[in-house]
């Protein structure tokens, strides 16, 4: 592929597999290039509460939403990621089930369809365009305040991701005792590990060697 340049990615239409999903459902199209701010931003405003005032910046002359009113919530969430923003997604979603607590969660990977267009680097040079398709991992997760069938394979309680935390924590700290256990206990033949040699008591001095020789006599 020297000899060619990537000139557009086209990402085949990937329907959202969750069925009967309420009208005012937001969807959280992840990108690659997607700041979690701006995204977490939207997704808080879509699943808190949120009191409009006439001085709030970003309403717009012309909303329906008047001063001093309250936007009701929506009840359900959707994120979406596609190849590497797939971690960027779950990352959106563990940050909304922090701030947002007693939320069901549906999670569903699938493949997506990608096509790549390349052209010659030199059109001249009688090479034809080529079309590369790949099929790249798809996540869709579905955050709901209403129960989800829990039959589902991807359903997640609410709090059970803060219990699997906890798990690990506790895992991760025996792990550090155990290991500092056995560096203090550790044995070996290594230099300094000879036999000790007593202090001698005040008084005591070392036997010469002469005087050793004459006890023999």
């Amino acid at each position: 592929m020297e000899n060619y340049r990537k000139e557009r990615t086209v990402e085949q239409p990937c329907p959202c597999p969750f069925a009967n999903l309420p009208s005012d459902t937001s969807e959280v199209r992840v990108k690659d290039g997607s700041k979690i701010r701006n995204l977490m931003r939207f997704a808080f405003s879509r699943m808190e509460e949120n009191k409009a005032s006439a001085e709030k910046p970003g309403i717009q002359e012309g909303s329906q939403v008047t001063a001093g009113s309250t936007e009701k919530p929506c009840r359900q969430i959707v994120f979406t990621g596609t190849g590497p923003s797939v971690a960027k997604a779950i990352t959106c979603v563990e940050i909304l089930k922090r701030r947002v607590h007693g939320l069901h969660q549906n999670t569903t990977l699938v493949y997506r369809n990608v096509q790549e267009v390349w052209e010659p680097l030199v059109p001249d040079a009688g090479l034809d365009s080529l079309t590369v398709s790949r099929n790249v991992p798809c996540i869709w997760v579905l955050l709901s305040r209403d129960s989800l069938d829990s039959n589902q394979p991807g359903y997640q309680a609410p709090g059970s991701f803060d219990a699997l935390w906890t798990q690990a924590l506790k895992e991760e700290a025996a792990a550090q005792r155990h290991s500092q256990k056995k560096k203090r206990g550790g044995t070996g033949t290594g230099r300094g590990k000879g036999m000790r040699k007593h202090p001698r008591g005040p008084g005591e001095t070392r036997k010469s060697v002469g005087h050793a020789r004459g006890g023999h006599k």
